[in-house]
């Protein structure tokens, strides 16, 4: 069987832009230091778009780079990066853009690999458009990060990969503090790896204390200091966190949707817990059994993937079991009220909005003591 012939170009997409990127700004430094490719011998170009003329510009120029040789001989090196009209998008579907992509796919299909390296980064592309397919086909293709949903995974893995990067490792339960902390930003979580490696120093382990101390809460939802404190039933921790919160100016109604959102999981996960369908150790809920509870109930929810705390089959194990284990679970008959003393809260800051601090100290005076 004949050799399979070598791809004339390196096509990298996928949902993230900095993932994207990341992997492409990779492959073009090792076509550089692989062929030696002076300043004359390469060349970056910007293929961000807004309306079809600037589509227009960035294939003309991409065609000039490819078509010129190299001053002193030797292999070019082209990168077009940023390419943002494959996507549906107006711009992506217009006539005049759809036109400039088959004149982009007739370059590339007479690019000579041997005179010429290519490197296109697109984000995000539309995949059942006819040129990513012949990308996939034709191109040395490379999918970053996959979908978004389900992109715990995803992080996880470059989270580990920045990390051994930097010649450290993550102790027990720091990685998954660290992506409850910054949501699904992949720069700001490469970002916060590089700055707790250099903290916890090379070859040492980022230990979940670290990532509490030294990360802010990022993420948007339910992630707040005060509701910390609360389910780990802290009474003094919880009113010092209020303080810190309202002096900073912040507002109650985010805190309040946090003890709601959190409570209504507990809620989910004492029924299941006393049914006997989920178990809760030291190290947190059996996996085992929660995908068994998963498989039984979860086509209840309507099968949405999307995290939110109406479905505890979308959270994450980790911070479920850390929930339910910062403190001994309250009984079902305690979760409810609790949940209906949020509902009261919510109700006395309408009629008291100038006394939100207190209200939500009331609250938690209630609720703890």
């Amino acid at each position: 069987m004949p050799a399979e012939a070598p791809h004339s170009f390196i096509f990298v997409c996928g949902p993230d832009d900095f993932l994207v990127n990341r992997i492409g700004k990779e492959r073009f430094e090792t076509l550089v230091q692989e062929e030696g490719a002076d300043e004359f011998s390469r060349e970056i170009i910007s293929a961000f778009a807004s309306n079809i003329d600037e589509v227009e510009a960035a294939v003309n120029r991409f065609r000039d780079a490819v078509l010129t040789m190299p001053m002193f001989g030797g292999k070019r090196i082209v990168w077009l990066k940023d390419v943002n009209f494959l996507a549906d998008s107006v711009t992506g579907r217009a006539e005049g853009t759809l036109r400039q992509v088959e004149a982009l796919q007739a370059l590339l299909e007479k690019v000579n690999a041997d005179q010429v390296g290519v490197i296109i980064t697109a984000a995000p592309v539309d995949r059942r458009r006819a040129f990513a397919r012949w990308c996939e086909a034709s191109a040395d293709f490379i999918l970053a990060g996959g979908n978004r949903e389900g992109g715990d995974e995803t992080l996880a893995a470059l989270a580990m990969g920045e990390a051994r990067g930097q010649g450290v490792e993550f102790g027990a339960g720091a990685l998954e503090l660290l992506l409850q902390k910054t949501g699904s930003n992949t720069r700001l979580l490469t970002e916060e790896v590089r700055k707790l490696a250099a903290y916890a120093g090379e070859g040492s382990v980022i230990e979940e204390a670290h990532v509490g101390e030294l990360t802010p809460n990022f993420a948007e939802g339910d992630f707040f200091e005060a509701a910390d404190r609360f389910f780990a039933g802290d009474l003094p921790g919880t009113l010092a966190a209020l303080q810190r919160h309202f002096f900073a100016g912040g507002e109650a109604r985010p805190i309040l949707a946090a003890l709601q959102n959190r409570n209504r999981l507990l809620i989910q996960c004492r029924v299941l817990i006393d049914t006997g369908e989920l178990r809760l150790g030291p190290r947190g809920f059996d996996k085992g059994a929660f995908e068994r509870a998963a498989g039984a109930y979860a086509k209840h929810f309507g099968g949405g993937t999307e995290k939110n705390s109406f479905n505890l089959f979308t959270q994450n194990l980790w911070y479920l079991g850390k929930l339910a284990g910062a403190a001994k679970l309250p009984s079902l008959r305690r979760l409810i009220d609790q949940q209906q003393d949020f509902i009261r809260a919510f109700e006395e800051l309408i009629h008291r909005p100038a006394a939100a601090e207190e209200v939500l100290r009331e609250l938690a005076v209630r609720c703890l003591t």
